[in-house]
Protein backbone atom coordinates (compact mmCIF):
# COMPACT_ATOMS: atom_id res chain seq x y z
CA UNK A 1 0.00 0.00 0.00
CA UNK A 2 2.61 2.69 0.92
CA UNK A 3 4.64 1.74 -2.66
CA UNK A 4 1.44 2.89 -4.46
CA UNK A 5 1.20 5.76 -2.83
CA UNK A 6 4.43 6.82 -3.06
CA UNK A 7 3.96 6.10 -6.95
CA UNK A 8 1.03 8.08 -7.64
CA UNK A 9 2.37 10.43 -5.40
CA UNK A 10 5.56 10.98 -7.60
CA UNK A 11 3.24 11.37 -10.54
CA UNK A 12 1.33 13.90 -8.80
CA UNK A 13 4.96 15.82 -8.17
CA UNK A 14 6.21 15.13 -11.56
CA UNK A 15 3.54 16.53 -13.00
CA UNK A 16 3.10 19.47 -10.98
CA UNK A 17 7.13 20.09 -10.71
CA UNK A 18 6.76 20.31 -14.33
CA UNK A 19 3.39 22.86 -14.30
CA UNK A 20 5.28 24.80 -12.07
CA UNK A 21 8.83 25.15 -13.05
CA UNK A 22 7.80 25.39 -17.37
CA UNK A 23 12.11 25.29 -18.03
CA UNK A 24 12.11 21.24 -17.00
CA UNK A 25 8.56 20.38 -18.30
CA UNK A 26 9.09 17.33 -20.69
CA UNK A 27 5.21 16.79 -21.34
CA UNK A 28 2.62 14.73 -19.56
CA UNK A 29 3.92 11.27 -20.11
CA UNK A 30 7.44 11.84 -19.44
CA UNK A 31 6.94 13.90 -16.21
CA UNK A 32 4.60 11.10 -14.98
CA UNK A 33 6.88 8.66 -15.69
CA UNK A 34 9.95 10.08 -14.20
CA UNK A 35 7.38 11.21 -11.11
CA UNK A 36 6.35 7.75 -10.61
CA UNK A 37 10.48 6.23 -10.37
CA UNK A 38 10.63 9.56 -8.33
CA UNK A 39 8.36 8.80 -6.11
CA UNK A 40 9.18 5.16 -5.66
CA UNK A 41 12.63 6.14 -4.86
CA UNK A 42 11.75 8.51 -2.59
CA UNK A 43 8.87 6.02 -0.66
CA UNK A 44 11.51 3.35 -0.51
CA UNK A 45 14.67 5.70 0.78
CA UNK A 46 11.91 7.27 3.33
CA UNK A 47 10.94 3.28 4.39
CA UNK A 48 14.61 2.35 4.79
CA UNK A 49 15.37 5.68 7.10
CA UNK A 50 12.49 4.41 9.29
CA UNK A 51 10.21 7.17 8.49
CA UNK A 52 7.27 5.04 8.56
CA UNK A 53 7.91 2.95 11.25
CA UNK A 54 8.14 5.99 13.59
CA UNK A 55 4.85 5.82 14.11
CA UNK A 56 4.54 1.67 14.56
CA UNK A 57 7.18 2.49 17.44
CA UNK A 58 4.50 4.37 19.89
CA UNK A 59 1.92 1.11 19.04
CA UNK A 60 0.10 1.92 15.52
CA UNK A 61 -0.38 -0.06 12.68
CA UNK A 62 3.11 0.36 10.93
CA UNK A 63 2.19 1.61 7.16
CA UNK A 64 -1.29 2.38 7.88
CA UNK A 65 -1.42 5.66 10.18
CA UNK A 66 -1.90 9.16 9.44
CA UNK A 67 1.87 10.49 9.98
CA UNK A 68 3.07 7.17 7.62
CA UNK A 69 0.71 8.26 4.50
CA UNK A 70 1.94 11.91 4.79
CA UNK A 71 5.57 10.41 4.76
CA UNK A 72 4.70 8.92 1.41
CA UNK A 73 3.09 11.39 0.01
CA UNK A 74 5.74 13.90 0.53
CA UNK A 75 8.31 11.60 -0.02
CA UNK A 76 6.99 10.22 -3.42
CA UNK A 77 5.99 14.05 -4.57
CA UNK A 78 9.50 15.69 -3.55
CA UNK A 79 11.02 12.52 -5.33
CA UNK A 80 8.90 12.35 -8.39
CA UNK A 81 10.13 16.38 -8.68
CA UNK A 82 13.53 15.58 -8.58
CA UNK A 83 13.80 13.17 -10.89
CA UNK A 84 11.95 15.72 -13.36
CA UNK A 85 14.46 17.96 -12.89
CA UNK A 86 17.78 15.02 -13.22
CA UNK A 87 15.89 13.87 -16.63
CA UNK A 88 15.03 17.88 -17.61
CA UNK A 89 18.81 18.40 -17.69
CA UNK A 90 20.35 15.23 -19.33
CA UNK A 91 17.22 15.57 -22.09
CA UNK A 92 19.04 18.86 -22.61
CA UNK A 93 22.20 18.08 -22.73
CA UNK A 94 21.59 15.44 -25.20
CA UNK A 95 19.59 17.80 -27.45
CA UNK A 96 22.49 20.24 -27.64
Amino acid sequence: MELLIGLISGAIGGNVAGGVLKNINQGTLINSIAGIVGGGLGGSILSMLGAPDLAGAAGGAAGLDFGSILTQIAGGGVGGGAVLAIVSVVRNMIAK
